[in-house]
This record gives C-alpha cells, structure tokens and sequence, in this order.
C-alpha cells in the first residue's frame, strides 16, 4: 500500500494563506498583463507545497474481519412458556448464517439473571467499547426487549443493530403493582398501601371484564378478601398488631382466559412493616416512700420512648396527723380517671410497695385485672406488705398475680439465682456475671451482690420462676394471664443493685427485660421463631424455647413444597440452622403451634414485573442505526450484506431481511516514510520558477523597447 502523506512545518492555516497569497498575486499579474504571471504563481504555490512537508508512505495493507455483536437474553423472563425455544432456534439459525459470510467473526454476549432485572443497556454498552468501532458490522439482539436499564442503552451505533422478540402476539398478563408501601408503622394505628391491578398485551375480553380477587394476609393469616377491577388504585389500611416484622402478603388468583396469562408470579407480593411504639404509657404507683422508689422512676425516665406517670401515695386514709385537708398542697390520686376511663391507655402498670389500704375500690382492681386478661401487663414488686393482711393478693386483682404469700418474710441476706428456667427465659438469660451453680450463700466467688429481704410465696404451677432467693424460694416468677402478661417480684431491695452493695449487678437490664417483657416485645419472647436474612438468600433460623430440645422446623415454600429444617442448641433456650432459600419469595416458617412468614427477596421479583416482549426500550437505538424490531414468531429473518448508509432491513419474498455492513477495515504494517523532495530541490524548483518568470516578464520588456 502507497500513498501521500503531509508532515507540515508550519501550522496549516499559514501555509493555507501562503498558497492564497501566491493565487492572488498570479492573479493580480494576469490582470495587468505580466507575462510571467503563471511562473511567479506556480513559485508561489511551490513554496507552499513545500511547507506542507509531502511525502510517500509505504506499507503492507492487512484485511482485518469483521464482528458481528449476537447478545443472547438468558434472564428469568425468557423462561416463559416457548421463549426459550424461539431463542435458541433464532440463535443457531444467526449463527450458522454469519459462520458462512467471510471474514465475519461473531462475539456472543450472553445475558443472565441480575438482582436488578435484566441488564441489556449495560450489556450493549460494554459489548460495544470492547470492540474496535471500525471493524462492527452489525448488533443483533435476541430478547424480549424488557430492560431495566433503559438509560444505559446507547444512542447509536457503528453498525446496523437489530432486534428479534421473543413472544407471541397473543400473549397477556395480569399482574399486581404495589404503588406506595410505608417502611413503619405505629402499633395498633393503620397504615396505607397503594396497589393496583392492571393488564398488560393481548387481554381476553372475558378477562378484561373480570376482576382480580384480593386476598390479604397478615403475617399468614388471612384478614379481608375484596374484588378490584383493573386499573383502579385502592389505597389499602393495615394495622400493625405487634412490634417487630409484620409481614402483609397481597394476591389474587390466577384468571381464567384462552390462552392462559404468561406467569402467576407477578399475581402476589409482599411488604414488610416495621411494626413501633409511637411512646409507651407506663402508670407507676408507688404505696409508700423507700429506698428503691427511685430506682423505677430512673430507669423510665431514662428512656426517652417513655411517658411516665407516677404517683406516690404520702397520706393514706388511715393516717391521722390532724392536719386539715385544705391546707395541704398534695395532689388527689385521680383513681376515677386512672383505673377506670383511661387504663387502656397504657402499656404497662407498676404497683411497687403498694398495699390494700380502701384508695382504691374493689372496682377498681377488677378493671385492672380485666386489663391484664385483655392484653395489659402488670409488673409488682412486692415488699414485706405482701405477707400482710393489705397484700394485693387478696384484691380481686389477687386471681392474675402467680403466687400466694405464706405470710413468710425472710430478713437475711441472699444471692439472687437463675433457675433452671431464668437460664432459658430470655429475660435473665445471659445477664453480666450470673453466679455459678456452685456460688456461696455469701456472696463469694460471685459477680452479684446480695440482697437482704423478700417474701416466702407459693407460685402458680403455670408460671415460670426464673429467678431464686433466699432457701431458694422464688424470687422473680413470670406468668401469662389471658392475653396480658404479670411479673412479680417478691423482694424490694433490686435497688441494692444500683447502688452498687458488695459489688452491685445488672439492675437497670434486669428492669428493663421485665417491663419490655411484661409489654410482648418480640425480642423477650420465650418461645419464639425467628429468621435473620443475613444477606441474599441466607437465612439464620433461631427457635427460642423453654424446653430442652427444639424443632425441626419446616419450611413451607412459595410453590407449596414443603422441607424440614433440623436445628441444634446454641445455648440455653436457643436452637439454631443456616438455610439457603431456593430463590426469592414468601416462605412460612414452622414448628408446632409457632409459625413466622418471611420474605426474602420481592415476592415477585423485578424480572416478571413486566412480562409481554417489547421494543420500546431497544427500538430508538435500531431506527438510529436503520436497523429493525422484528418479533420472531413471524420467522427467524434472513441475513444479507448491505452497503454502509442503506436500509439495512425489509421484506424479501421468502420473508424479513436483515442486514449487516461490511466495514472494509484494515491495519497497515512495515511502513516507510520518504519526503517527495528533498528540501534542496524544493529550493532548486521554487528558484528555478522565480527565475522563468522574470525572464518571461524580461523579454516582454525588451520586445516592446
């Protein structure tokens, strides 16, 4: 290969000027009639020429082939019913065509599953920068044309680029679109979720005028079933029912219609509310002023989430101080108020120290224990007035308490203890320096200090003590009570604790544990089921339980198969598996009468949002490059040679063409570059010019003398 080159040795623009200054004046010489006009301007133009620096360039020219880009789509959505076939036959049909035209290499870029959808942009775009654009013949793309990078898709191309759909034209699909969803919501206070219905390709009109029956379900169970027509927006309330993960799955049946929709995948999904407290309401009554009265109110209004109200009873009835009424500044204990019109206000009620001493009236106790039955909690710490006659064990409130004093007060020092029980129950369990099963009675060789009174009780066989005093009596006895929960401590001196005596303990935790668990917090339940997605499709199984052995537990999937999960002890009470989910979806966790519903994953994931194929995002990058979108189930089209700038597509008589551009590339090897002239013949030649047009104007000059 031979060719002129330029290397110039000023910039272009001053060698551009030189050569129109030197036309100019050749011209300027014709015009006044010089003779040697056409010598001075070709001097000029030669100079010019010399500055532009030409030379020839030498070297062996190399055909290089050209690449045709074949994206193959493997996402979830080309699993549908005969996508898959239609896709591997227009495959291997494209590739045996292109394998027969020569010097064509083809480059298969194939496209798989992504969390967030299929990925063609991208795909396309790494597809096109890998290759030189001077070699691209053509794109052609096998898909459904479902994206879910629009914006990544390029603008254009070097080459044609084609589009061959999947699909059929008579396919439809129903599928169910969550619009808004609330990330959290306040117990017992309802939520909305905007959804909608809608109908996507070649609906059947038997269908179309059919709607889709809601089933709504939380946390696996069902709660309404309603009829919406497509295209309607319903804005859905649910109620969170408990703190934590409240799981709401929404579906409809699959329609009836000939032929059936693409996919039942798309028919459900499930969104997971965080279930909180807007404050909680705690009431703490105290009967009488002590040394550990203040530990509660610390601990509560230490908690920024808490509303506290919290009296203390100065002046009973019975106390006779001769003081008028009118001159004290006390405030009235507003029990009217309290126990009867708004004590489902709250969450929980303290009674610490406190006795039957005719404030508050039989009625009154009976509405509390009402509470409790419908799902309150009551927490007593009890002080030596529980071996009385004042006991609250002789209230009508004394059925829900679980344990009957003997009238027994122990006034000596003891080691508090975890029962076999406190060490499965997660309100005790693991809490900081827990003495040994061999700890001394004084205190030795433990991290707990001792306290130095409670009260000797009979607790309900259904309850549960986890915790022991002195002779190894109950201390700390647990119970449910209908829908509510009641904790009874039968000791005052938890404040000992606090104030660190013979080196203190967890009190503050402690309190916490018992009042959080008293108000059915997930995290304190003693038999409980949880999942922990600890990222993608692994799952943590934890079964808390106060028996000795757990589970399995079985795992029901989204299809209905079902699987058995065996479970082995990571502590007392905890049971614990690592599952790894199938794929994404809801799941129903399982082991007797405690079920979870988990959802990992979108219940119906990006891939089968939308299923009908498409050109809509690929087909302003194939007009750009007057390539074409032609849907397969007409026929696999032809392939041809076009040149570059004509229609690359069309209707031959066998059927649809496509067309590709050769590109003609080449690369260029062992180059030489040798100047046209060297720079003493330029200077010889401009000279020699000069020189013929002045004896060309000289000899005008001497004809007319």
């Amino acid at each position: 290969m031979s060719g002129l080159a330029f290397d110039p040795l000023l910039p272009w623009p001053l060698v551009g000027a030189l050569a129109v200054l030197a036309a100019l004046v050749a011209l300027w010489s014709l015009w006044r009639g010089l003779r040697g006009w056409l010598w001075r301007g070709l001097a000029g133009l030669a100079a010019a020429a010399a500055l532009a620096g030409p030379a020839l360039e030498t070297g062996i020219r190399n055909k290089l082939s050209d690449i045709v880009i074949l994206l193959d789509d493997r996402s979830a959505s080309q699993a549908l019913p005969g996508r898959g076939a239609q896709t591997d036959a227009a495959v291997q049909d494209l590739t045996r065509a292109l394998s027969t035209l020569p010097d064509t290499e083809i480059r298969r870029v194939t496209v798989g599953d992504d969390p967030d959808g299929t990925l063609l942009g991208t795909a396309l775009t790494h597809a096109l920068a890998a290759e030189p654009q001077a070699r691209v013949a053509g794109v052609i793309a096998v898909t459904d044309g479902l994206a879910h990078d629009a914006a990544m898709i390029p603008a254009t191309a070097p080459a044609p680029v084609h589009v061959l759909l999947t699909g059929r034209a008579a396919d439809w699909d129903r599928r169910l679109v969550i619009e808004e969803a609330p990330a959290y919501g306040l117990i017992g206070k309802p939520v909305t979720i905007r959804l909608r219905v809608e109908d996507q390709g070649a609906v059947p009109p038997e269908v179309a005028q059919t709607p889709a029956r809601l089933h709504i379900l939380l946390d696996g169970k069902e709660t309404r079933v309603l009829d919406l027509p497509p295209g309607v927006t319903l804005d859905l309330p649910v109620v969170p029912e408990h703190a934590g993960q409240n799981v709401v799955s929404i579906g409809f049946d699959a329609p009836e219609g000939v032929p059936p929709e693409l996919t039942d995948r798309n028919n459900a999904a499930a969104v997971q509310i965080q279930g909180v407290r807007d404050r909680l309401r705690v009431l703490l009554v105290s009967g009488a002023p002590h040394a550990g009265e203040r530990t509660w109110r610390n601990l509560l209004k230490s908690d920024a989430n808490v509303d506290l109200i919290h009296f203390t009873i100065l002046r009973p009835p019975d106390k006779m101080d001769a003081v008028p009424v009118d001159e004290m500044s006390l405030i009235a204990f507003p029990t009217q108020e309290l126990f009867m019109e708004r004590i489902k206000d709250f969450d929980l009620i303290i009674f610490d120290r406190d006795r039957v001493r005719g404030i508050l009236m039989p009625l009154y106790y009976e509405n509390i224990r009402r509470y409790v039955e419908e799902g309150g909690a009551v927490l007593v710490s009890a002080g030596p007035e529980m071996s009385t006659v004042e006991s609250l064990n002789l209230s009508p409130m004394g059925p829900i308490i679980p344990a009957r004093p003997t009238g027994r007060v122990y006034d000596e020092p003891f080691l508090p203890r975890l029962t076999e029980e406190g060490r499965r129950h997660p309100v005790t369990a693991g809490l900081t320096g827990a003495p040994a099963d061999d700890a001394q009675a004084d205190g030795s060789g433990s991290h707990w200090g001792r306290w130095l009174r409670m009260s000797q009780v009979i607790p309900d066989p259904r309850a549960q003590v986890v915790m022991t005093g002195a002779q190894d009596e109950p201390l700390l006895i647990l119970n449910r009570v209908g829908k509510g929960r009641v904790a009874l401590l039968t000791s005052d001196q938890v404040w000992l604790w606090g104030r660190g005596f013979e080196g203190g303990g967890p009190q503050l935790e402690l309190l916490r544990r018992i009042a959080h668990w008293s108000m059915q917090e997930p995290e304190l339940e003693e038999e409980a089921l949880l999942a922990d997605v600890t990222g993608g499709l692994d799952v943590t199984v934890t079964r808390r339980s106060m028996d000795a052995t757990a589970g399995p537990v079985r795992i029901t999937h989204p299809d209905g198969r079902t699987e058995e999960l065996p479970l082995s002890e990571a502590g007392p009470g905890r049971f614990t598996a690592r599952w790894t989910a199938p794929g994404p979806g809801l799941y129903r966790l399982a082991d007797g009468d405690i079920s979870r519903v988990l959802a990992l994953g979108p219940a119906a994931p990006r891939e089968f949002e939308e299923t009908v194929a498409s050109g809509a995002a690929l087909g302003p990058m194939a007009e750009a490059t007057r390539g074409a979108v032609l849907p397969l189930s007409e026929g696999i089209p032809s392939l041809r040679t076009v040149r570059e700038g004509r229609p690359a597509h069309g209707q031959g008589v066998t059927g649809p063409w496509i067309g590709i551009t050769p590109r003609d590339a080449a690369s260029v090897s062992g180059m030489t570059h040798r100047p046209l002239l060297p720079g003493w013949a330029w200077l010889a030649l401009i000279a020699g010019l000069a020189l013929a047009g002045w004896l060309r104007e000289g000899r005008g000059r001497l004809r007319r003398a």
